[in-house]
């Protein structure tokens, strides 16, 4: 169990429970559900995205009504209708706003691997760990940019997967972060 204390505030310590193992097992079992059909969890996550931006982009909007004239209108009337345009754009072409999240997510890919390999020159501490992660990270890029249209398909899918996997997996081993009681001091 590992102690963390927040300067003026409860001690927190990660605690496993049996709810987290069977949570963190039910994660794992989704997540290899989510890996087995990586095509239709891209399609599902994409329209969940849109339908989240678009339901936020109109809430928003109408906040904004309520704000006409105070502080904050035109910043709340102009994020609520672009998010509002970007749910419209992704719920009616989930295929494009699938391309395009992958390209969004080769060129990261490629801009951080290239920013750990140049750091990796001035850093001879990290040097190894910053060349291995560099290294990864470019060459994913590279073979998400290089492979757009297959990696469409199932890029999103398999980082919802292995993410899902990690989580489930963390939670079973670790458990969660949990506030801890301590007795007063007499």
């Amino acid at each position: 169990m590992t102690d963390v204390t927040a300067p003026s505030g409860p001690a927190f310590a990660m605690k496993r429970t049996k709810g987290d193992i069977v949570l963190g097992a039910l994660l794992v079992l989704s997540a290899i559900i989510i890996l087995g059909h990586v095509v239709l969890a891209t399609a599902v996550s994409v329209l969940f995205i849109g339908w989240t931006a678009l339901i936020s982009g109109i809430v928003a909007l109408a906040v904004s009504i309520f704000a006409i004239g105070k502080e904050g209108f035109w910043t709340g009337l102009l994020a609520g209708g672009m998010l509002t345009v970007l749910g419209l754009v992704m719920v009616r072409n989930p295929g494009l706003a699938a391309l395009s999240l992958t390209i969004v997510a080769g060129a990261t890919f490629l801009a951080s691997g290239v920013a750990r390999l140049s750091a990796a020159m001035h850093d001879k501490e990290a040097r190894a760990a910053l060349l291995l992660g560099g290294g990864v990270s470019t060459l994913l890029g590279l073979m998400i940019l290089f492979n757009l249209f297959s990696a469409t398909l199932g890029l999103l899918g398999v980082m919802l997967g292995v993410q899902v996997l990690a989580e489930g997996l963390s939670m079973m081993l670790a458990g969660r972060l949990r506030a801890v009681h301590e007795p007063a001091a007499a």
